[in-house]
């Protein structure tokens, strides 16, 4: 994934710029970067922020950079931002984005004459793509729209041209974007977290295509949103930072009140509920509440040093973050029976070495609740995970122990409480030993997020979204 935030200020911007993009930390791990203008000179940064922090890399850099307009971005994917100069005037860009078509469109804009010269072991940079596409309009609006029709997967972006921003939104508004506001300034940003310490409320959610242009007093519409919209329902769910909102719906409200349910229709004995961290924690407060069983902590996240699970490329690196990351409170799960509750699982890595450890911590009985669907299918639309095929996803490997052969006829298994639904949960219960495993219905998901269903992209969970 990736978030960005960018800011045009009255005054020097660096500081807010600086603090605006570090709140976007938790949505990426590898790359992040700055970039300003100041009387039409551009300054950038970039590091690699894989075995530091953003603002350790990057707090010995802000004496490089000036103006009252800037862009920055957190990034698992490109070293960004570049800077581009075209027909269409100078400009720096962040995105968010994912191109599935980038080897495509890259032989076709070589044999338009056009050259590519951020490559890293032969990869392409897909932002200097979006920015090649971008070119080819007549002016920066139809060429974002170049990039809206040309681009299969989606791109969020914002734009750094001399005296103001550009912040267009993915055509159908899979990230969002959301414009603050304060006396002297104008903010753009993935995550709101951004805004309060900085003095931004919330102005104004991008909708789905829309391209918005502000400076620091005024906003205003470059093209109009798109009626469809298929915003990622893992915003919710796992990436998003719990005081964050997106299309006017919390965070954590969202991950309450989806818990709430789960335990107000859960009939299994226990002790206490517990979560795991972080995304577990909102999620768990409501099952508590819905249960009426205590919420205890009884295994909490060493938060200093460990990154996520997921994002380390290799499994052996996989499997030690997600060991060493959790630490079991003893005391408090000694002979008891807890739910613990978790934002969802993917290849079974934290699962497996979880449950090991609350048993070996001296819990009785460990019962699993996960507050999303099982994940069917890879995300086609955004950088979500390392996972390079359907088959490191462990619903897909039950799958097929369970059809005897590699099948991509999944339809049943994504249906709620069917006969090979059940047969795939209990799967997996067995495989990792857990006393009762219970996954959240794609139902209660989408009442809890509060959208209509094709509002919201559940591809993940059951294959149904669209390009």
């Amino acid at each position: 994934m990736g978030g960005f935030f960018g800011i045009a200020k009255r005054t020097d911007c660096v500081n807010d710029l600086f603090y605006g993009v570090d709140y976007n930390s938790h949505m990426g791990t590898k790359r992040a970067g700055m970039a300003t203008c100041h009387e039409g000179v551009f300054s950038r940064s970039i590091h690699n922020i894989e075995n530091s922090y953003f603002r350790t890399k990057f707090e010995g850099d802000l004496k490089e950079f000036d103006g009252n307009c800037g862009i920055g971005v957190i990034s698992d994917t490109d070293a960004q931002p570049i800077i581009v100069n075209c027909h269409l005037g100078k400009f720096a860009i962040v995105t968010v984005a994912r191109i599935n078509n980038i080897k495509e469109l890259e032989c076709e804009l070589l044999a338009k004459g056009h050259h590519f010269c951020e490559h890293s072991y032969d990869i392409l940079n897909s932002t200097e793509m979006i920015a090649a596409l971008i070119s080819e309009g007549t002016d920066f609006v139809s060429g974002i729209q170049n990039v809206y029709k040309r681009v299969k997967g989606s791109c969020s972006m914002l734009l750094l041209l001399e005296d103001r921003i550009i912040a267009a939104r993915d055509r159908l508004g899979r990230t969002p974007i959301i414009i603050g506001k304060k006396d002297d300034a104008y903010a753009a940003t993935s995550e709101t977290c951004a805004f309060p310490n900085l003095g931004f409320t919330i102005e104004y959610n991008v909708g789905p295509g829309e391209i918005v242009e502000f400076t620091s007093s005024e906003m205003k519409q470059l093209k109009e949103p798109e009626k469809k919209m298929q915003i990622c329902a893992f915003l919710w769910t796992y990436y998003g930072y719990p005081v964050c909102e997106y299309e006017n719906r919390n965070v954590d409200e969202m991950r309450y009140s989806c818990g709430c349910t789960m335990g107000k229709e859960d009939l299994t004995e226990a002790d206490f509920v517990c979560p795991i961290p972080d995304s577990g924690i909102g999620m768990a407060l409501g099952y508590s509440e819905g249960k009426k069983i205590p919420y205890k902590r009884g295994i909490v996240k060493y938060t200093p040093t460990w990154p996520r699970s997921f994002t380390p490329s290799t499994q052996e690196r996989r499997e030690l973050v997600a060991k060493m990351k959790l630490l079991p409170n003893k005391t408090l799960l000694k002979d008891k029976k807890v739910i613990f509750c978790d934002d969802s699982i993917v290849r079974g890595t934290q699962l497996r070495d979880n449950i090991s450890d609350m048993f070996e911590g001296g819990a009785k009985e460990v019962h699993i609740r996960i507050s999303c669907p099982p994940l069917l299918y890879p995300c086609n639309f955004l950088n979500f995970t390392a996972s390079k095929s359907e088959m490191e996803l462990i619903t897909r490997r039950v799958i097929d122990e369970l059809e005897g052969h590699h099948t991509d006829d999944i339809a049943e298994y994504t249906q709620t409480d069917s006969p090979k639904y059940k047969a795939m949960v209990e799967k997996i219960r067995e495989k990792f030993g857990i006393s009762s495993l219970k996954f959240s219905s794609i139902e209660n998901v989408i009442e809890s997020i509060g959208l209509p269903k094709e509002k919201v992209c559940t591809h993940c969970f059951d294959g149904s979204s669209y390009d």
